[in-house]
């Protein structure tokens, strides 16, 4: 059973929150708080799997409250999800910086949600199409800054087919999509990922697809 915490300063979002997940047969909702520093302060990583977090809170937002987790507490041992109304490429860059494992809007599906919470449970990431386009969108529009020296040098052991992986990564798209598209099993697309997060300092794939848009690559 994966174990997730609710912070959100809204009640009635905690409570429709915790009517989808509790709903699901492998997702269990273990503690709700309505705000960043009383998630910090309950949060215990042998109770708690996943922390579901709003990004715009009362005291200390959800990227600072990520930043303070993480500062205790790495991707390994607690995972983070963002949900908010606030899909801007300002938003989800800055969450993901901080440490966030996934970014996904209010307006997510209950089947988006918990498939979500799972993913980013499993140590993959989960970013809603909207995200991804502002990441995208982000490097560009003329005004976007050029890409990133130093990520891009994380990029230069990528071999031509990872590079080709993160690209469709960025795109939004899974395993079973891009293995459709490049003609390979999911299997083989998965390693081809891993292998892309090893050799570029990584942890999951909100941080490749974060640094992937900083050093410019995107379709």
């Amino acid at each position: 059973m994966i174990r997730v915490m609710i912070v959100d300063d809204q009640e009635m979002i905690r409570a429709g929150l915790r009517t989808m997940i509790d709903a699901h047969p492998e997702l269990s909702v273990v503690a709700e708080v309505g705000d960043g520093l009383a998630a910090i302060g309950l949060l215990d990583p042998d109770a708690v799997d996943v922390v579901l977090l709003d990004i715009r809170m009362p005291g200390i937002d959800g990227v600072e409250t990520t930043r303070r987790i993480r500062a205790v507490y790495p991707s390994s041992v607690v995972r983070i999800l963002i949900l908010t109304t606030f899909e801007q490429d300002e938003y989800v860059l800055t969450a993901l910086r901080a440490g966030a494992d996934g970014f996904l809007g209010k307006g997510a599906s209950r089947t988006e949600l918990t498939e979500g919470i799972l993913a980013v449970a499993g140590g993959d990431h989960a970013l809603s199409s909207a995200a991804v386009n502002a990441l995208v969108e982000h490097v560009s529009l003329p005004v976007a800054m050029p890409s990133d020296p130093a990520a891009v040098a994380r990029f230069v052991e990528l071999t031509q087919r990872e590079r080709e992986v993160v690209t469709l990564i960025v795109e939004g798209l899974d395993n079973a999509d891009i293995a459709a598209r490049i003609f390979v099993s999911p299997f083989t697309v998965k390693t081809h990922a891993n292998r892309a997060m090893m050799k570029s300092g990584t942890q999951n794939r909100a941080q490749l697809v974060s640094l992937a848009v900083q050093a410019g690559i995107h379709s």
